[in-house]
C-alpha cells in the first residue's frame, strides 16, 4: 500500500462525507478505520464515507456491473454498513465528474438499495432516480422523554420512521436513536424523521440517522418523509395519478422530492466537492491490526 492514500471531503445540504477512491478496490476499510476517518476531532470528519470502487472489483456489486460502471460502497459514521444514502450518492456523483469520469447528464451508480439512476444538471444540482418507497404495514410509534407519536414506516432501500409533530425542538437533542415500538418494527434500528409543516407541500425536518446521529440532511429521509406526507395529505400519486412534489427544508439546505404515479422518487438538490488532500497510510493500517 502507498504511504499516503488521496481523500476529498464533499457534502450534500451540508451532510458531509470523507471520499475515499479506491478503483481497483485494494484499501482496507475496517469499521474502526472508517470511524476514525470520520471523527471531527481526531480525523478528517463527516457524518459517513464513500468508497469509491468499479463494481466489477467489488463482490457486493458484480452483478451490477453491467448496468452501472461504479459502486458506492457506502458507510456510516461509526463505520457500519449502510444500504443507501441518497445525499451520498449526489457526492458520489459530484466526484466522479470532479475526477474525470463522467460529464453532465445521465450515470447509473451501483448501491447496496440497487442501480440509482443520476442526472447531473448544468446548473449544478443532482438529480437521483431513488426507486420506490415501501411502506410496511403495521402501527409504529417513536418518543421523545415524555412525547410519543405515531409514526409512519417507509423503507426507502433503508428503513425510517417518519414522525410529523407540532415543533422540532420536541425532537430533543437526538444525540442518541429515538425510542421506538415495536421492537419488531425495525430490528436493525431506523432512521426517525421529525416533520413540521411550513406550508402547501412545503415541511422541513430533523433526523437522527442510523449510526450517525443527527445530521444537518438525510437524502433518503426527505424521500420519506415526501412520501408520507403525500399519503396524509392525500396527494398518493397511484391514486390522483399526478405527480406529488414536495419542497424539504432541512437544517443544511433544501432538497425537493418528486414521486410520480408509477411509484418512482426522485430528489433534487446541490452536492459539493470541497477540499481533497491526503491520508498518512501508516495511521490507517494501525486502525485496522
Amino acid at each position: 500500500m502507498s504511504t499516503r492514500i488521496a481523500f476529498l471531503k464533499g457534502h450534500g445540504t451540508e451532510n458531509d462525507f470523507v471520499i475515499v477512491p479506491d478503483p481497483e478496490n485494494v484499501i482496507d476499510l475496517p469499521p474502526a478505520a472508517v470511524a476514525a476517518l470520520c471523527d471531527r476531532r481526531a480525523g478528517i470528519g463527516g457524518d459517513g464515507l464513500l468508497h469509491v470502487v468499479r463494481s466489477a472489483e467489488h463482490p457486493e456489486a458484480r452483478d451490477m456491473a453491467g448496468d452501472a460502471e461504479w459502486f458506492m460502497d457506502y458507510r456510516n459514521g461509526d463505520g457500519s454498513i449502510a444500504e443507501m444514502c441518497g445525499n451520498g450518492v449526489r457526492v458520489f456523483a459530484r466526484y466522479l465528474q470532479h475526477a474525470g469520469y463522467v460529464a453532465e447528464g445521465d450515470i447509473a451508480i451501483a448501491t447496496r438499495g440497487g442501480v440509482k439512476t443520476v442526472h447531473i444538471a448544468k446548473d449544478g444540482d443532482v438529480t437521483v432516480g431513488m426507486g420506490k418507497a415501501r411502506l410496511p404495514e403495521g402501527d409504529v410509534t417513536v418518543s421523545v422523554g415524555e412525547r410519543s407519536w405515531p409514526a409512519r414506516n417507509v423503507n426507502m432501500g433503508n428503513p425510517h420512521a417518519v414522525a410529523f409533530v407540532d415543533d422540532l425542538a420536541h425532537a430533543g437533542d437526538l444525540y442518541s436513536p429515538p425510542p421506538f415500538s415495536p421492537a419488531s418494527a425495525y430490528q436493525d434500528g431506523v432512521n426517525v424523521e421529525f416533520v413540521v409543516d411550513r406550508g402547501p407541500r412545503h415541511v422541513a425536518l430533523r433526523v437522527h440517522e442510523r449510526g450517525a446521529g443527527e445530521t444537518r440532511s438525510c437524502g433518503t429521509g426527505a424521500c420519506a418523509v415526501a412520501v408520507a406526507a403525500a399519503r396524509r395529505d392525500g396527494a398518493d400519486p397511484a391514486a390522483t395519478g399526478a405527480p406529488a412534489t414536495y419542497t424539504v427544508d432541512v437544517p443544511g439546505g433544501t432538497l425537493v422530492i418528486t414521486e410520480r404515479p408509477d411509484g418512482e422518487i426522485e430528489m433534487t438538490g446541490p452536492a459539493v466537492i470541497v477540499a481533497e488532500g491526503e491520508i498518512d497510510a501508516q495511521w490507517l493500517e494501525t486502525l485496522a491490526l
